[in-house]
């Protein structure tokens, strides 16, 4: 359309320019009204019809702030709008809208108004409930949702004041007039829990319950692999397989096995063959698109797919038949990958591995070698193997983040019992290295044949991210020139076992892109790999279940031109999708696990701590707890003894009279202020010792006067 006029156009001169014969017509004006409907056209008060880019107007989501105004994210190219408070035009947190873009702010960001609400984000909002003068209102527990909803009194009935519940939106926003709505249900009270985790769920959209559709589907999987189902495919079940995977695991995508040869290594990578049961199209499928990923609590998992299948048929249970798929790979002495091969296979997992028992095999315990002696030949060779894959791409400039993650530990009555540092262990090393050594095997295949395909990409950190670690890292007297992945590798190289470490690694971590999905193939910085891909877990991730159907298009020679093309329209629109969707359940992830570790401090209220100054911003410093895997914020207002002002690019908040410092990983003692489990904020406050005592003596005098 853009090379068809000069402007826009009536529905009868889009029918003239495209040649839209009279018995497509029907169709023609459908495709036209879905279009207007998703943005991606602009029908004119006048009646005309305009891409939005040619009418300086941008489609896409737009997100929230607290504060009150928000930006547009466009779904093309471009930057973000941004939307002052008085310029929403009613749409609310995630809805996808159209916005005009009416000038300039400094330093180049756009900024506009919305003129339409193309599609909402949500029907239902979750929130603490209160009564106004003759009224109700819902206080949305997102911050984000910058709208209360008006409840009129007949359909509150019952719901007391401060209860959190989840209201049905009956009437939008808009420029002149509040959202208003009904309570669907009361979840409870907000000092549960369980409802604060309930919240969250609903505040994400996350339920472990799947439509109706879909498990009627669910009733037709089966439960043991039919014989007539493994005709044609590779018989792997003689061979030793086995996997390795957490204690309290309960799906398992992946098993490995291995041997020695002549030229070195060969490696089996056999994958659950996920696309064998959910067929393209199908309910489960469309539902297991719409997830697009599992999502992991502390104390529960939202599966992608129902039980039946990812703890079911699909999961590579030890001792049972499954069907997979499997990546072949040899590689010399010297860990280098020689040659490839991919196919549909059977296999039989000898045992269930955890890590715990892996790297006990590897490090030479004496009872669990007896205990495996049946596998433990293999083990060491994959531990053999897995070195040398480490050492080679360490060679070739591999970033290793060795950022410590937290573990928190449920008890029986499903509360916090502890947090502490979850470990990454030589067998967690071990299987990454097979799965990378998988992934990449099967992006390369793709790659080189120049066929359509899902990527996974992580670009180069733009130039300013760049200068801006150059200059922290020359706070600590290293120059620092950039020059891709290794660069940074030896920079963090020069920091290992130094106190630093981890300060480093997080700040390097901040200024680097997030991974994403994407059709076209813009290579992985991090892992300084051309090509990349996620193969390895069909049964949490929805790109994985992508690419084995293209794989096994390409081995049973069905990529014609026509799936081909079918493809270079489809994939863009999955990546997109799947990348938003895994972000959410970062988000939700997060959230749920700054919940609870509010819950298990909120008894901590007035105990003191050592900790580390681990995040440093304007309004204050983020301090870890040394005893837990914990976070809490010093704010600002709370250093009365000078007023402090912030260098972002070393990480700092300076004294203006005295030149005191508070900067990234200095050591810091504090005292919990205030747990607000509501916006899972942990508020601490800088403990002085001596101040302490002298406010107790004072104490002490002032009660021997009132004697």
């Amino acid at each position: 359309m853009e090379n068809l006029a000069p402007g826009p156009l009536t529905f009868r001169e889009l029918v003239h320019a495209f040649d839209v014969k009279k018995p497509f017509r029907d169709k023609f004006k459908k495709i036209v009204k879905a279009m207007v409907a998703e943005g991606e056209l602009i029908k004119t008060r006048g009646g005309t019809y305009g891409l939005p880019s040619k009418m300086n107007l941008v489609t896409g989501e737009l997100t929230c702030h607290p504060d009150g105004y928000g930006f547009v994210v466009p779904e093309g190219e471009g930057t973000d709008v941004f939307i002052g408070s008085r310029k929403m035009g009613g749409a609310m947190h995630g809805d996808t809208v159209v916005a005009r873009v009416e000038g300039m702010k400094p330093g180049g960001r756009r900024e506009g108004s919305i003129i339409r609400v193309v599609k909402r984000a949500r029907s239902t909002v979750v929130g603490r409930f209160e009564w106004g003068r003759g009224f109700g209102l819902v206080i949305p527990s997102d911050e984000r949702v910058l709208d209360q909803i008006i409840i009129p009194p007949k359909d509150a009935k019952g719901v007391q004041e401060g209860q959190i519940v989840s209201a049905e939106i009956t009437r939008w926003p808009d420029r002149t007039m509040s959202a208003a709505g009904k309570i669907l249900e009361v979840l409870g009270d907000p000092d549960d829990p369980d409802v604060e985790s309930e919240v969250i769920l609903r505040k994400y959209g996350l339920t472990n319950a799947f439509p109706h559709a879909v498990m009627a589907e669910v009733k037709s999987v089966p439960s043991e692999v039919a014989t007539a189902d493994t005709s044609g495919r590779l018989d792997l079940r003689e061979r030793t397989t086995i996997t390795i995977d957490g204690e309290t695991a309960r799906d398992f995508d992946d098993a490995v096995s291995i041997e020695k040869i002549a030229a070195g290594y060969r490696l089996w990578v056999s994958i659950a063959d996920v696309s064998h049961y959910v067929k393209e199209g199908s309910a489960i499928d469309k539902e297991a698109y719409e997830r697009s990923t599992s999502v992991y609590f502390p104390d529960r998992a939202i599966p992608m797919l129902p039980e039946a299948l990812s703890n079911g048929i699909c999961s590579l249970n030890p001792k049972v038949d499954r069907l997979t798929m499997t990546a072949e790979i040899e590689f010399d002495h010297d860990g280098r990958p020689v040659k490839k091969r991919f196919f549909e296979s059977v296999i039989k997992s000898a045992e269930r591995m955890t890590y715990t028992k892996v790297k006990g095999l590897i490090e030479g315990d004496g009872e669990l070698s007896r205990q495996y002696s049946h596998i433990l030949p293999d083990i060491k060779l994959m531990a053999a193997l897995a070195e040398k894959l480490t050492a080679r791409r360490f060679e070739q400039g591999s970033i290793d983040f060795d950022l410590p993650e937290p573990q928190i530990i449920i008890d029986i009555e499903g509360r916090v019992e502890d947090i502490v540092r979850s470990e990454r262990n030589v067998a967690h090393k071990l299987i990454e290295e097979f799965m990378l050594a998988a992934n990449r095997a099967v992006a390369e295949e793709f790659s080189k044949r120049e066929l359509p395909f899902i990527y996974r990409v992580h670009e180069e950190p733009d130039e300013e991210s760049v200068h801006d670690f150059a200059d922290f890292v020359a706070s600590f007297g290293l120059r620092f020139t950039p020059g891709g992945p290794k660069s940074f590798q030896e920079v963090l190289a020069k920091f290992d076992g130094k106190p630093e470490q981890r300060l480093v690694n997080h700040v390097l971590l901040r200024s680097m892109k997030q991974a994403v999905y994407s059709a076209d193939n813009a290579g992985h910085f991090g892992l300084a790999f051309e090509d990349y891909t996620h193969f390895t877990s069909p049964i949490r991730r929805y790109p994985d279940l992508v690419v084995h159907r293209l794989l096994k298009l390409l081995m049973k020679k069905a990529y014609t031109k026509h799936e081909q093309a079918r493809m270079e329209s489809v994939l863009p629109v999955t990546a997109n999708h799947t990348s938003v969707r895994e972000r959410k359940a970062m988000e939700a992830e997060r959230e749920i696990a700054d919940l609870k570790k509010c819950q298990f401090m909120k008894d901590k209220v007035g105990d003191v701590f050592d900790g580390f100054i681990s995040g440093v911003t304007s309004f204050g410093f983020f301090v870890e707890l040394k005893d837990f895997f914990v976070e809490g914020l010093v704010h600002v207002s709370m250093l009365v003894d000078d007023y402090y002002v912030f260098d972002p690019k070393r990480h700092t908040l300076m004294g203006e009279r005295a030149g005191k410092k508070f900067r990234l990983a200095d050591p810091v003692k504090v005292k919990v202020a205030r747990v607000d489990i509501e916006r899972r904020r942990i508020e601490l406050l800088l403990y002085d010792e001596a101040a302490e005592a002298r406010e107790k003596e004072k104490a002490k005098g002032r009660k021997k006067q009132r004697r």
